[in-house]
């Protein structure tokens, strides 16, 4: 695992992004050829369109007026992240998290994030989620974040800081905690244990009262049964059970967005204020991945 702090590189000529008119070509194209390499991971054919995008940051558009801890989990090409990177403000701060290493490298490489980074606290853990120090429940030495040195001269460790709000960072690991996690994980391609930790890892990573997006495609559950069969079909149908659950619990509402392809279903959830940790009728207690149920095919990437 690795992190990287986002931002110019004086010391070095620039890389190549592959801004400007060709970009959106180039990402699509991108996005595609990793969907047909790996589409367990993916989980999308294409980026998601502006307006499913602008969903997903409602809670950073829709802000307190105070600075703001943002993590994005599953960046993919970055169309959610450059959003992101264009409504924070000074002083606030945004964590990308993405495990496909060809799309951190194009996260790497993007021109606009680099401008912004300095600015907004930028960040790129190439990894899963669950391998962040905060995801570790033994927070062991060896979950220790590694910092990319932008002046191209060295690797340190990166250890946990203050969040952006003034609130506590610990989350009983070492790690930092957030205002917001937008999250682009296709769900419904995992089993519904691995769907139950990640949510479960959410609300421990949320301030109280800290607020988290996903949406999911519309109509996938019959298309995965003719596609894949019954077995994948009911796995799937398992994991949507789960997010609804998890949806009755804390959910804040929905908005569906007809104008994406395939049209999706952006969802909004608060997590307790209180801190303590509702439970979904029918799942297992917080922390447990055994027998739960759980998603929605996620790829704002």
């Amino acid at each position: 695992m690795t992190t990287d702090q986002l931002g110019p590189r004086p010391c070095s000529p620039p890389r190549p992004s592959g801004d400007g008119p060709g970009r959106p070509t180039g990402d699509r194209l991108l996005f595609l050829g990793e969907a047909l390499r790996t589409f367990h991971g993916t989980g999308a054919l294409a980026p998601s369109g502006p307006d499913l995008v602008n969903a997903l940051v409602v809670p950073v558009t829709s802000r307190p007026d105070r600075p703001l801890s943002v993590l994005e989990v599953g960046a993919g090409t970055g169309v959610v992240t450059r959003r992101l990177a264009q409504v924070l403000r000074p002083g606030d701060r945004l964590h990308m998290v993405e495990a496909n290493p060809r799309f951190a490298d194009r996260l790497r490489a993007d021109a606009e994030l680099a401008r912004r980074g300095p600015e907004v606290g930028l960040r790129l853990s190439a990894c899963r989620v669950e391998e962040l120090p905060e995801g570790r429940a033994e927070g062991r030495a060896e979950g220790r974040a590694e910092a990319w040195n932008q002046a191209g001269d060295g690797v340190g460790h990166a250890g946990a800081g203050t969040s952006a709000t003034g609130t506590a960072t610990a989350t009983g690991t070492g790690g930092e905690r957030y205002d917001v996690i937008v999250s682009g994980l296709p769900f419904t391609n995992f089993e519904p244990a691995q769907v139950q930790h990640i949510l479960d890892l959410y609300l421990r990573l949320l301030v109280p009262g800290g607020e988290l997006t996903y949406f999911g495609y519309l109509g996938t559950t019959a298309a995965r049964t003719l596609v894949s069969g019954t077995r994948h079909g009911a796995r799937h149908r398992a994991v949507v059970r789960l997010l609804r659950r998890f949806e009755a619990a804390y959910g804040l509402g929905s908005r569906t967005v007809w104008r994406n392809l395939p049209p999706a279903r952006a969802h909004l959830l608060r997590a307790p204020v209180t801190g303590r940790v509702r439970q979904p009728a029918g799942t297992a207690p917080t922390g447990s991945t055994a027998g739960s149920t759980g998603g929605a095919v996620s790829g704002a990437r």
